[in-house]
């Protein structure tokens, strides 16, 4: 079907569309479907980047420190 067949269709239909109702649409479905892939991946990205932090709690003020680890050359 060439685009000159297909256009009076188009207008066809559009007309019949009710003007007070508003549909997101498939562009509404692609952005959504693309910020969903993005948060995805920023969350997978912020898993693996936490897994790899080496963190100590420092002791609570009052309570005995454990004695401290010996340095490589010693």
């Amino acid at each position: 079907m060439s685009a000159h067949q297909a256009l009076p269709q188009l207008v066809l239909a559009a007309e019949e569309l009710d003007k007070n109702k508003v549909t997101p649409g498939v562009l509404g479905f692609v952005v959504f479907a693309v910020l969903a892939v993005a948060v995805w991946l920023l969350m997978k990205s912020m898993n693996r980047h936490m897994g790899r932090v080496d963190f100590e709690e420092a002791p609570e003020p009052g309570t005995p420190s454990p004695a401290p680890k010996p340095g490589p050359g010693k």
